[in-house]
Formats: structure tokens, sequence, C-alpha cells
């Protein structure tokens, strides 16, 4: 299993984020491939001096359901980080489209309004080859993506 970031990515950097925690809020929906993702963002924030008591992984049943449990983990002011993650296959409704949107849209006014990095591994995909592909496989792995952006921007934060 690949979990190095995308090639199209700036090369990783390893840090020190000593003292730093992180939550990641993983789908179950599309388990398989979630999973991957969970395991290369855990990897990642390992490699880069989170220690593994300072992460905590919180299931939420879908991509939909992202966006409360990340805000009230960024709530709790427990946590540096977060890193979404989840996996979801366009089928033959309109229904890939409105949860697409209101999930990297409630994603992204977590991060907003409560004034935390949040790193976006929710794949958007139209197959699951696809999904495949960039959890692990020749597109690298999304949840190593998302989990760098996260580690990235909390130090920024830090350092402004």
């Amino acid at each position: 299993m690949n979990t190095t970031p995308s090639k199209s990515k700036p090369q990783e950097v390893k840090r020190n984020l000593y003292g730093a925690s992180f939550c990641i809020v993983a789908a179950r929906f599309n388990a398989d491939i979630v999973e991957l993702l969970t395991e290369a963002a855990r990897q990642t924030l390992l490699d880069n001096g989170v220690a593994d008591s300072a992460i905590e992984v919180i299931r939420v049943p879908g991509a939909f359901e992202i966006p409360l449990a990340a805000r009230r983990a960024a709530q709790t002011k427990r946590f540096d980080g977060i890193v979404a993650l989840a996996a979801i296959v366009r089928g033959g409704t309109p229904h890939f489209d409105y949860v697409s949107s209101a999930s990297i849209g409630g994603i992204n006014r977590v991060a907003l309004d409560c004034d935390i990095p949040v790193g976006n591994g929710v794949l958007t995909v139209d197959t699951m080859e696809q999904a495949a592909e960039r959890a692990g496989g020749p597109e690298g792995n999304k949840g190593a993506d998302a989990a760098l952006a996260a580690v990235e921007m909390v130090e920024l934060l830090r350092d402004l």
C-alpha cells in the first residue's frame, strides 16, 4: 500500500509537532477505501512527530456527517488540527452532487468558523477504481495528503 502523498504535491518535509493533537474524522461508508486513507493519515501524523496517544479517530456514518463531527471536535479545543476522510462515489442520481457539495462546504466552514486547520481527504470520484487509485494506488494516498496539509497549517498558524 502506498502511504506517501501524491506525486503532484510538494515533497514532504519532516516536522516535529510534539504536543500537538489531531482528530481524524472518517466515514464508515465505503469503509475499505476510507480505512486505507485513515491508516495513511495516521502514519503521516506519526511520521511528523505527533504522538500516537494524541491522535483520535472518530467514525461517522458517511461524508455528509463529517462537518458536524468535525465542528464538535473543534469546539472541544482538544485538537490542534482535524483530518476529514471519506470516499464519495458517483452513482446514477444527483445524490453525489448534493453530498459532495455539503460535505466539502461544511468542512471548509468548520475550518473558518472554528479557526482550526482541517485537512480535506474527502474523495469525490466517478468509480471505485478511481477511489482505490487515490487510496494507496498510483495516485498516492489522499489521506496522507490531507494529514500533511493539516500538519502544515497547524505549523503555519502557530507561527503567525
